[in-house]
C-alpha cells in the first residue's frame, strides 16, 4: 500500500494505491498552495479506508517538473511521513507519470514549461527513459523525436496541434496525477528502487528564476 502525492501545479492530487488498484484518488484545487491543506486531507483519506501512516510500505511524490514550490511541498511532505514512519519514498517524474497513461510503444510526454518552452522526454512502454527529459521550444524537442511510431501525452496538448503530424496519436491524460505516480513508485518498490527520504530530490528539469537571473 502507498500513499502517493502530487503537488507539483495548482492541480495537486493525493492518492492511495495497493498495487495495480487504485483505492482512491482526490483532486485538488488550491491555487495559493498545498501546505495549508494537504495533511487535512491526506487525514481524511487514511480516516475512510481505515488505515494508519504506518500501513503504508512507502511514500511517493510527482518530483516535477512543475511549479518550484509546489514540488518542495510535496516531497517535503512524504519525506516527513517516511522518516516518521521509518518507511522508504519513491519520487516520480512528471513526464514520466503522463507515460503511464500511454497505449503506444514509445510515448512523448509533454508539460507547458512558460516562457514559451516545454518540457518533454520520450520514453517506452515499460516506462523508461529513451530520450533525456529536456526543456527548450517546442519545435526543437520535436526534432529530437522519431518520425512516426509514437504517441504524444499531455494534460492539454491544444497549442501543439497545428505544429505536428495529424496522423501521430495524441492521448489526453488526467490533472490528477497521484495514482499513476503511486502504481510507477509500486514497481520502482517491488524492485528494490525506494531510496531513504534524505536522498531524494526534486526534479526541475529547468533552473529557477532565482537562478537563472541571479547576479552577482
Amino acid at each position: 500500500m502507498i500513499l502517493s502525492i502530487d503537488t507539483t501545479s495548482e492541480f495537486g492530487s493525493i492518492a492511495l494505491t495497493e498495487g495495480d488498484r487504485t483505492i482512491e484518488e482526490i483532486p485538488l484545487h488550491s491555487p495559493d498552495g498545498f501546505g495549508h491543506i494537504l495533511f487535512q486531507r491526506i487525514e481524511q483519506l487514511l480516516a475512510r479506508h481505515e488505515v494508519e501512516l504506518n500501513q503504508m510500505h512507502c511514500f511517493a511524490a510527482a518530483s516535477g517538473p512543475g511549479s518550484f514550490t509546489g514540488v518542495r511541498v510535496g516531497l517535503t511532505a512524504v519525506k516527513g511521513l517516511a522518516e516518521a514512519t521509518g518507511k522508504r519514498v519513491v519520487a516520480v517524474s512528471n513526464l514520466r507519470a503522463l507515460a503511464f497513461f500511454g497505449t503506444a510503444r514509445l510515448r512523448a510526454t509533454v508539460l507547458d514549461a512558460r516562457r514559451g518552452e516545454v518540457y518533454g522526454a520520450l520514453y517506452d512502454d515499460r516506462l523508461e527513459i529513451v530520450e533525456p527529459e529536456t526543456v527548450m521550444k517546442f519545435p526543437e524537442w520535436l526534432k529530437m523525436l522519431p518520425k512516426n511510431g509514437f504517441e504524444f501525452i499531455a494534460v492539454d496538448f491544444s497549442p501543439f496541434l497545428g505544429s505536428v503530424d495529424a496522423n501521430i496519436p495524441v492521448i489526453t491524460a488526467p490533472r490528477s496525477l497521484a495514482a499513476a505516480v503511486g502504481h510507477i513508485a509500486s514497481a520502482e518498490y517491488k524492485q528494490g528502487r525506494a531510496s531513504d527520504p534524505a536522498a531524494v530530490d526534486a526534479n526541475y528539469v529547468r533552473r529557477s528564476d532565482a537562478e537563472l537571473f541571479w547576479k552577482d
